[in-house]
């Protein structure tokens, strides 16, 4: 544990100690020619720019199986919002991914920009793109996906031989509908693939190098396009790592870090029981949660049961400022029985959720062999013993026991002939631990991690809000300041509800 004393002598040590400066890539007057890729009128998905900016959209064609340059292709979407600075500030472009697997990036180049400091804005073309199988780049279909979108589901975390039996056979016939809805295409909406897609954008927008902001998923994206393609790399910044890892591991470490961050909103809710009403003590306000949800895993309300509730408690640890919502959600459903404050905004078997999920699932099991069935309920058993209740909503990756396609390798990630990269983290991040970016850090020698400590929330780049961290990655994308040690930053801890 860093102390208070320690984290201010090391805040922000950019300009107290020397920094190494990667090549200047030469400013150019305007976006150059992009061959094979028209720009135009984007659709609606994609929001307008604030201000004098403006958004233009086009499509990429590339091989489905590059194996077979001359057979199916598929349309990547593009969109690209321009540099706002001047010829002489312009620097290249940024290809932005919001993470996944699964997330649209369409959209991402308007909403991810408009947070990013101006200097960056100055100085970069933002390129947003949904990856194959995401979006509007031939997207993914499960179908049914084993029931995943029945409304009331079932409970998603089996308790007993008998339904871990049924969560296997869900397991089998969601790999099932996913082999007959994707088809031929299975095999090659992987991670490695997209990586390549990223590549021949790149040759598409006329530049020799990119430069890169991956948030979450789109940080193994990243780390995937360095290992492949380490010369065409000009500056990087991964946001809220992934690890090198399998991805079945990886969403064992998510569901034991969920599991921790779970406690401690236990505890920050006790903290305000005169706000909340849920009780004085973590251990009266888990008793609360465990009645809602068993509750409604017996008597659902309008379709709302036991797997929606867990996709909502999810999505709310993941970032502190959704913890007050929850907390009344809980409240509410308990005094009332209403559940609308634990509804997600959009509805969860949506057309785009539909593509998320079965992208998802497909990008996963495509990047390196799976589980056993036997190691699954191994996984289960043991998150079972570590909490009786366990959130189980992000171990996707246990499809891949029962995948039509199971890779012989796993997705190559980093690589020494790489420059030198940013990684940034957030101490206490449930959904990416910061464990995960230390061990990618040393995939990519000479990079640095600049950690937000005290701070509990999944994305910290550009949002977050933290002068710190934004200055550190601006200073770097914009003027190539790579700091000579890791930075650590003063976070903003739990919140006042």
């Amino acid at each position: 544990m860093i102390t208070a004393a320690r984290r201010s002598g090391l805040l922000c040590a950019l300009t107290a100690t020397a920094a190494a400066l990667l090549p200047a890539a030469p400013a150019h007057a305007a976006p150059p020619h992009s061959p094979g890729l028209r720009f135009g009128a984007c659709p609606d998905s994609v929001p307008d720019p604030q201000g004098p900016d403006r958004v233009e959209c086009g499509e990429l064609s590339v091989p489905l199986d590059r194996g077979s340059p001359d057979g199916r292709h598929i349309r990547l979407a593009v969109s690209r919002v321009p540099a706002s600075g001047t010829a002489g500030e312009r620097r290249g472009v940024l290809l932005v991914n919001p993470g996944g697997p699964g997330g649209s990036g369409l959209p991402y180049a308007v909403t991810k920009r408009a947070k990013l400091p101006e200097s960056v804005r100055r100085a970069y073309d933002v390129i947003g793109f949904d990856p194959r199988g995401t979006g509007r780049s031939a997207p993914a279909d499960c179908g049914p996906m084993g029931g995943l979108f029945d409304a009331p589901g079932e409970d998603p975390v089996p308790m007993d031989p008998a339904a871990e039996r049924a969560h296997l056979d869900t397991l089998r016939r969601t790999a099932d509908d996913c082999a007959t809805g994707v088809g031929a295409a299975l095999p090659h909406l992987s991670t490695t693939e997209t990586a390549r897609d990223m590549d021949a954008l790149r040759a598409a927008l006329g530049e020799r190098r990119i430069s890169y902001l991956g948030v979450s998923y789109g940080t193994y994206l990243g780390a995937a396009y360095a290992a492949r393609f380490p010369h065409r790399v000009d500056r990087m910044v991964l946001d809220s790592v992934v690890g090198p890892e399998d991805w079945y591991d990886f969403d064992l470490r998510q569901a034991r870090a969920l599991l921790r961050q779970r406690d401690t909103f236990f505890g920050w809710t006790a903290a305000h029981a005169e706000r909340f009403g849920l009780g004085a003590t973590a251990t009266a306000v888990r008793a609360a949660y465990q009645r809602a949800r068993d509750t409604l895993a017996a008597r659902p309300v309008n379709g709302f049961g036991a797997a929606a509730f867990d996709r909502t408690v999810y999505r709310a640890l993941g970032r502190t400022e959704r913890w007050t919502a929850l907390a009344d959600g809980i409240r509410a459903y308990l005094r009332t029985g209403d559940v609308r404050l634990l509804r997600p905004a959009e509805p969860f078997d949506g057309a785009a959720s539909r593509t998320y999920e079965a992208a998802n699932r497909t990008v996963k099991c495509a990047d390196g062999p799976g589980p056993t069935p036997a190691r699954v309920v191994t996984g289960l058993r043991r998150l079972r013993g570590l909490d009786p209740q366990p959130v189980l909503t992000g171990v996707e990756a246990s499809v891949c026991a029962y995948w039509h396609h199971r890779p012989a390798h796993r997705t190559a990630l980093g690589s020494p002939a790489a420059p030198p990269v940013l990684l940034v983290a957030s101490d206490h991040d449930p959904v990416t631990p910061v464990a995960g970016a230390r061990a990618m850090q040393r995939r990519l020698p000479g990079s640095r991690l600049v950690t937000l400590h005290d701070d509990y929330s999944h994305g910290v780049f550009a949002s977050r809000g933290n002068a710190c961290v934004d200055g550190a990655a601006a200073a770097y994308l914009v003027g190539g300041t790579v700091p000579s040690a890791d930075v650590h930053c003063t976070g903003p801890g739990l919140p006042t509800p």
